[in-house]
């Protein structure tokens, strides 16, 4: 206890010099922090995913779709369970900056395979009666206030002209890793109202399967077969499993995210040159006094205890503060985006890593002056008070 309290009025005794070293350490860990959230927010759709899974789409492309009919061929492939599919709408909400994924689904097959959805049973049941009805994740519907019975115009871009639906239900996610900013509509009324309208007709076309297998150790072997079945066909299929198909559009941007990875190290190597400045400072104005403690009997191991102790006490002071703030900066940051992200939240893993680079930060600092102060000679040291 003795020694706690020595670290604390040796940590503040510079205060000023003390206090910006710590906003230094809470702007530093607080950024470290926000960046590995990025980077998280970027694989959550990845995170969400499921095993049992398998996404079919075309395999030229994505933009290239699949006929109707393989939904009864795929059906009656060993190990599948379950069929659905949807389509890319791509709708605009009055501006384009309010970008949000929108699916056109086989609502009643795809609600069965997504049991991560939680809807209510009154509110499936209307969106499920309602052609022109929609439903959206609750993350969505918090964003644009959107209450159930709204109607919600999108202006389409595949597929001009305004459309107008009726929100009839909101899901909440199974878990924090869910996908809540997502809008489902009905596939066939998309499919009937664009053959009306544009004299596109969408009924025999599907944009990718989804479908659910009986075991997850069996997807390679059922991807195969789905795959062989379709060989040679006008629409070969390229199936993969849900997260192998999240992570290609993770791929797409890994230069960036590895540009924010070296980042966030790098404003960690800066605040452990600034926390090692400070203590090298700290040293030298003390030196007379460590000299005058290894002439009063105490071992150069209590010096070094002192110095490791100090920087420690500023660095955890400072990281802990920082950590703190995380939480709120990232609610606000994440609310400021919008559906940018689909979930955006500061994970246990990143909170260790914080308290880790401000345990480093601590240790680091402190290392040279340490070694340095330990080997001084009590006649220099002592010299130095003239």
């Amino acid at each position: 206890m003795f020694l706690l309290r020595l670290l604390f009025k040796n940590a503040f005794r510079h205060r000023l010099r003390t206090v910006l070293t710590m906003v230094g350490l809470v702007v530093a860990i607080c950024a470290f922090g926000l960046l590995r959230t990025i980077i998280d927010a970027w694989y959550a759709g990845v995170e969400g995913t499921s095993s049992t899974r398998l996404i079919t789409r075309n395999s030229i492309s994505l933009t290239f779709p699949l006929p109707l009919s393989y939904a009864d061929r795929l059906r009656s492939v060993e190990g599948v369970t379950g069929v659905s599919w949807s389509n890319w709408f791509g709708g605009v909400y009055i501006t384009e900056r309010n970008f949000f994924p929108q699916f056109a689904v086989d609502a009643p097959s795809y609600l069965a395979l997504y049991p991560e959805y939680v809807l209510k049973d009154d509110e499936k049941k209307a969106f499920l009666l309602d052609r022109q009805g929609v439903i959206v994740g609750r993350k969505l519907a918090d964003t644009y206030a959107w209450k159930v019975g709204d109607q919600i115009p999108l202006r389409g871009t595949i597929y001009p002209g305004t459309w107008v639906f009726n929100l009839r239900g909101i899901w909440d996610g199974v878990d924090a890793k869910t996908d809540e900013s997502q809008l489902l509509m009905h596939w066939q009324y998309l499919s009937e109202t664009a053959r009306k309208r544009l004299g596109r007709s969408m009924v025999d076309y599907v944009g990718v399967y989804v479908v659910r297998i009986d075991q997850p150790d069996n997807a390679p072997l059922v991807s195969e077969r789905i795959d062989t079945l379709f060989k040679n066909s006008l629409g070969e299929t390229l199936t993969e499993t849900e997260k192998a198909f999240q992570l290609g559009f993770v791929s797409m941007s890994e230069t960036i995210l590895v540009a924010i990875s070296a980042v966030s190290l790098v404003i960690v190597v800066i605040i452990m040159a600034v926390m090692a400045n400070t203590m090298s400072m700290t040293a030298r104005e003390r030196l007379s006094e460590y000299a005058t403690l290894k002439a009063l009997g105490f071992p150069p191991g209590f010096i070094v205890k002192l110095l490791f102790g100090e920087s420690l006490v500023i660095a955890l002071l400072g990281g802990g503060l920082g950590m703190a703030l995380t939480l709120p900066i990232a609610a606000a940051f994440a609310k400021s985006v919008g559906t940018l992200f689909p979930v955006f939240l500061v994970s246990d893993l990143t909170m260790a890593l914080q308290l880790a680079a401000s345990v480093v930060v601590g240790l680091v600092a402190a290392a040279w002056p340490a070694w340095k102060m330990s080997r001084i000679s009590i006649v220099n040291g002592l010299r130095h008070v003239a």
